[in-house]
């Protein structure tokens, strides 16, 4: 929700530097214990490419193409974090309709929008200077003119020129990972929160862990801090929440329509959870129950025919890179074990699942009312073993599972009124112990929001 839109409504939906918390992250050491075997809840890679060669264009962009081996010599069940690590020269800018991103580092930048996609394109004339990258490219006869500080909250500006049209001039607010926080002051009182989770993470020997935290009711500042943030395991059905935006972005499209319905063959059905498996096929089923159940029962079938029906994986890997996600992918379609064999995987970050969970939130990816579907989706979410099980009744969350044998994680919201909150807990390693580490760490973060410091929520 975006500032403005905060202070009307502090029961609906409406990040600094990390230098601090490095020495705290360095401090922690894991040790990795992974199992593997057949799939339980979704299914059983490799990781994101690296960017274009000056004067080539690419698409849909990084980490859009699975295959390929992984990286020899890392720990099993966490794929390596990409050579480059989100940083502030990775930045997007949001604008009605769309996002302009820009790797100033790489020297590329994509245009996605209602009306179309550049791909990744290389701009080796790209200027970097105080902060700011500046630079024009031309792709298909239309040209875009940016001017994208490298700051989030930043406001910047593209215009795009086409062929005997007159130019149209967008601007919206640059959105960076983590986002920095509105307060620092206020956000320096969330700082004792990240040595309370570093302690619950050195403690879980088997299960290498990663969370991500950040504030969003502006309490805090709007801060974000990590411990392992950039942690890298397998995806499992939390690679759902970016299949539900890419459909979501192209109902705000006006492309289809939630209304709209699709063939559900025998041939689609898969195992795992879900409902949809139970039923009678061939069946048409609307777009809007696929995108409910895909995440309220954490639906496998829902989520492989939505993926089908998107197009394949290069839509949603062209959603992920629009926003520079670098740790996120999807490789391969849920129960699928003949392509986990082969290596592909989907896989992300706690960065990377705060990333879409704050422009979610802002309304810098999605509209006002695709946002509170999707959250209102999350709030009926059916396993209810991790984040609701570690929290007092009654306790509003809104939130996203994953489950693998060697992987765990509870994604989503806190919605306390006054204290709203997005996290990521993710682990890797035995499941049984990985769903014990996500709820210490729960517990972890609702316990310094409700005690910590004025303005807390009491029962």
């Amino acid at each position: 929700m975006r500032k403005s839109d905060k202070k009307s409504s502090s029961s609906q939906p409406g990040p600094a530097s990390r230098s601090a918390l490095k020495w705290l992250t360095a401090a922690v050491a894991l040790v990795v214990v992974a199992t593997t075997g057949p799939a339980t809840a979704d299914g059983p890679g490799p990781g994101p490419g690296s960017a274009a060669e000056p004067g080539q264009q690419t698409d849909p962009g990084y980490g859009a193409e699975p295959g390929g081996d992984a990286e020899a010599g890392h720990e099993p069940g966490v794929e390596p974090t990409p050579e480059r690590a989100p940083t502030s020269e990775v930045s997007w800018l949001s604008f009605p309709g769309g996002v302009f991103s820009v790797d100033s580092l790489g020297h590329t930048v994509r245009y996605r929008a209602c009306d179309g996609d550049t791909g990744r394109v290389a701009d080796p004339d790209m200027r970097v200077a105080a902060g700011v990258a500046s630079g024009e490219v031309t792709v298909g006869g239309t040209s875009y003119r940016y001017r994208v500080p490298l700051v989030g909250r930043a406001e910047g500006s593209l215009q795009v020129i086409r062929r005997h049209h007159q130019p149209t001039d967008l601007t919206g607010v640059v959105v960076t990972s983590p986002q920095p926080p509105t307060d620092p002051a206020a956000g320096a009182r969330l700082f004792p929160l990240s040595g309370q989770l570093a302690r619950v993470v050195a403690d879980a020997s088997l299960n290498p862990a990663g969370v991500t935290v950040r504030d969003l009711s502006g309490r805090y500042g709007d801060q974000q801090i990590a411990v392992n943030g950039a942690l890298r395991p397998k995806a499992a059905s939390v690679i759902k929440l970016w299949i539900l935006v890419e459909l979501l972005r192209r109902v705000d499209c006006g492309q289809v329509s939630l209304d709209d319905g699709v063939l559900v063959t025998p041939a689609d059905v898969v195992g795992g959870t879900g409902q949809l498996q139970f039923e009678t096929f061939p069946q048409v089923v609307t777009l809007h129950r696929l995108a409910q159940y895909l995440i309220k029962y954490s639906d496998n079938v829902a989520a492989n025919v939505l993926i089908t029906y998107l197009g394949g994986f290069a839509p949603v890997n062209a959603l992920i890179d629009s926003m520079n996600q670098r740790s996120t992918i999807l490789a391969r379609r849920m129960l699928d074990s003949a392509a986990a064999q082969r290596g592909e995987e989907n896989y992300t970050s706690p960065d990377d699942v705060v990333s879409l969970l704050g422009a979610v939130w802002d309304g810098e990816i999605l509209t006002p009312a695709s946002r509170d579907l999707m959250i209102g989706f999350m709030r009926e979410q059916t396993l209810n073993t991790k984040i609701p099980a570690a929290l007092p009744p009654g306790v509003p969350v809104a939130h996203k599972t994953g489950d693998l044998p060697d992987a765990s994680h509870d994604v989503g919201y806190y919605l306390i009124p006054g204290s709203e909150t997005a996290v990521a807990f993710l682990t890797a390693g035995p499941m049984d112990t990985g769903d014990e580490t996500v709820r210490r760490m729960a517990r972890t973060v609702y316990d310094f929001l409700v005690t910590g410091v004025d303005g807390a929520y009491e029962e």
